[in-house]
């Protein structure tokens, strides 16, 4: 017996079919004698339209009430959830984030949970039931109402029930089966992973992967949670098949890095486009001018990301560059150049249209050269690099946007990543 949180996406929960096709995932784990508690968003495009309402009603709202209103969406679901349960002979009992209750602190539409409490839900799933949580939400331990916990917040709520319950994995049902070593779309060669480790998904994630969210996966990694990613278009009948072809569970394992026998140099190769350069030039040197720079950024709620600084023969100026969002690029622009005196430089340069190129995997700790091959890799391919940023398991590139798949291709392709037999 194993206790296992499935969650349920908004592709996943669209409509009543789809919701009774999910539901056959679960009495396929409650036959297998499995504890399971599920966790669900909102049926796909009602979060949006329910905040569009809200936008409607008042472009200046209380966050206190946006958070009311959108937190809606997640109980019709669960609701649902639980009656096609019951309908299928499963005993379920649905639960808003209050009612478990998961606690939050009360930066609304943006909430960080701070605890759970487990000892209704572990009774219920001793008991054979199966609780039915609701995604995206909990309670504010300040003022005792419903908050939000932003975007990919079921995903969140999914890894900290696990956790909180002792479960033995967590199973991120979606609209893919598993995490690919690139975007199958660009490149139909890309294959399945069978395992990736936390730290090889957190940085895929923030890389541009889209397929689990930051915080989530910051969670399991830090509660050691095992995650899989899994597909709930798949027939639920179906026999278990692992994506090496073993019996087990399909999808992709994230799970910590002493699981994975078997660690490639790269793992993956990720993509993010709409990427904008800035550049600031002979900026007066000085002790916290890069506070200065990236603290009026923040002031405005830019996100920054690569960031690359030079420093003039005689110390007395540098050159700073840095990306941030195509859409953020105007707004960056606006504030460095009204700045009011924090800091001095000669002039201000930039663009538009740049794509980040990444590749990924623990076993670059160990294996040198791997950013100079990269190099070698896309010049083979006659594809200029404006910006370099490396981590322990990533390298990063800032290319043309016109480049970028052909990169993405050409590096898939030279680590060996491509699949043998398409």
């Amino acid at each position: 017996m194993a206790r296992i949180v499935v969650k349920f996406g908004g592709t996943s929960m669209a409509n009543i079919e789809r919701i009774r096709n999910s539901a056959r995932h679960v009495k396929r784990e409650i036959e297998a004698g499995n504890e399971v508690a599920v966790v669900v968003s909102a049926m796909s495009g009602k979060t949006n339209e329910l905040v569009g309402w809200v936008n409607e009603a008042s472009p200046l709202h209380d966050a206190r009430e946006y958070d009311a209103i959108v937190a809606s969406g997640e109980q019709v679901t669960a609701g649902l959830m639980a009656i096609v349960l019951s309908e299928m002979g499963i005993q379920s009992r649905s639960y808003s984030g209050w009612q478990v209750p998961i606690y939050t602190d009360d930066s609304h539409g943006a909430a960080r949970i701070t605890d759970i409490d487990p000892t209704e839900l572990n009774e219920r799933m001793s008991n054979g039931w199966v609780p039915v949580i609701t995604g995206f939400q909990g309670i504010s331990t300040k003022n005792n109402r419903v908050t939000t916990l932003g975007r990919g917040g079921s995903d969140t709520s999914a890894v900290a029930v696990a956790a909180a319950v002792g479960a033995d994995r967590c199973d991120i049902y979606t609209d893919v089966d598993g995490v690919y070593t690139t975007d199958p779309r660009i490149v139909p060669k890309a294959q399945r992973m069978t395992k990736i480790s936390f730290e090889e998904m957190l940085e895929m994630a923030s890389l541009g992967a889209k397929v689990l969210m930051i915080r989530s996966v910051e969670m399991a990694m830090a509660h050691k949670v095992r995650l899989t990613v899994r597909s709930s278009f798949d027939d639920p009948d179906a026999p278990q098949i692992a994506p090496d072809g073993t019996p087990g569970v399909p999808g992709t394992l994230v799970c910590d890095e002493e699981e994975i026998m078997e660690k490639q140099i790269v793992s993956g190769v990720t993509l993010a486009k709409a990427e904008a350069k800035i550049t600031l030039r002979a900026v007066k040197d000085s002790p916290g001018v890069a506070a200065a720079i990236f603290g009026t950024l923040a002031d405005k709620g830019i996100i920054v990301d690569m960031i690359v600084q030079n420093i003039s023969d005689d110390g007395a100026t540098t050159d700073i560059t840095f990306t941030v969002p195509d859409s953020e690029y105007d707004k960056a622009v606006k504030a460095l150049e009204n700045n009011g005196g924090r800091f001095e430089y000669a002039r201000l340069s930039g663009s538009k249209g740049g794509a980040k190129v990444s590749v990924v995997g623990v076993g670059m700790r160990s294996h040198a050269g791997v950013a100079s091959s990269m190099f070698k890799a896309l010049a083979d391919k006659g594809i200029n690099i404006q910006l370099i940023t490396t981590s322990e398991i990533k390298t990063s590139v800032l290319i043309d946007e016109e480049y970028a798949e052909l990169a993405v291709r050409a590096l898939h392709t030279y680590y060996g990543l491509d699949k043998k037999d398409a």
